[in-house]
């Protein structure tokens, strides 16, 4: 006999399917854009089967990997990685979390890629939906937008190095660059980047941890931790200098002026 848990879980199930099923009809009549997601197919036996379509198995992984692809092909891996190193500088621990450096660094990229999502809704998305254009010209310009965007914050020798490895010779043009050798080329270089800004936000916060700790020495205080003693002090002086401000303002200036 089924538990009253399992046949609440057995009946969920059935109404999300339903409600998936239902909510994916009404998308195909209103847009005209039908993807069957199961279609029935006859077996030998004279039994029927249902079975995922290929087509919507290629679409929803390239959904799942959609984000990801955004993630390291925008600003927002030099704004997590400095946001992050910072906090440690400071000595926070867990403070500001996780989420809100999330958070922080999500909006932050949508106002620096702002300009480029621009330019790919004016040249790609608007006389894609028009019918001007094919869907797979809009992907080729849209594409073309953010190479631009990836080529102008990549350094000359990340690419080389990518493209010598593909054993690629020079590129003639920005446009002939292939993107697997850009979008690892980028990735290196902002990570390059977000460490030396990160370096340069820990060197004041190091200095404050090495007069605390010889002060204490010198007091003979050994038993007193350092950390604990500095950290009221690097707070003090972050608040000071508005280092938030100053910190976000640097980012956002990093991709503006390159």
């Amino acid at each position: 006999m089924m538990r009253p848990r399992t046949i609440i879980l057995s009946l969920t199930a059935l109404a999300g399917a339903a409600l998936a099923c239902s909510a994916t009809g009404a998308f195909a009549q209103s847009t005209g854009f039908d993807i069957p997601l199961l279609k029935l197919q006859s077996q030998a036996g004279g039994g029927q089967t249902l079975s995922l379509s290929l087509q919507t198995l290629a679409l929803m992984t390239a959904l799942t990997m959609l984000p990801s692809l955004l993630l390291v092909t925008t600003s927002f891996t030099r704004i997590i990685i400095t946001l992050s190193i910072l906090r440690q500088a400071m000595g926070t621990q867990q403070t500001p979390p996780n989420q809100v450096l999330v958070g922080l660094a999500l909006f932050m990229t949508l106002f620096v890629m702002t300009p480029t999502i621009k330019q790919i809704n004016e040249i790609a998305y608007q006389p894609y939906t028009t019918g001007a254009i094919p869907m797979e010209e809009a992907a080729l310009r849209g594409a073309g937008v953010m190479k631009t965007f990836m080529l102008r914050h990549t350094r000359e020798s990340d690419l080389l190095l990518m493209a010598d490895l593909q054993g690629d010779a020079k590129y003639e043009e920005a446009e002939a660059v292939p993107l697997p050798v850009i979008v690892p080329a980028f990735i290196v270089s902002e990570l390059r980047t977000a460490f030396t800004i990160g370096f340069l936000l820990f060197l004041p916060f190091l200095v404050i941890d090495i007069v605390v700790a010889s002060i204490l020495m010198s007091l003979g205080m050994m038993m007193l931790s350092p950390t604990l003693v500095s950290l009221p002090f690097k707070l003090l002086l972050f608040v000071i200098v508005d280092g938030w401000s100053a910190t976000v303002s640097a980012l956002v200036e990093s991709f503006l002026r390159s």
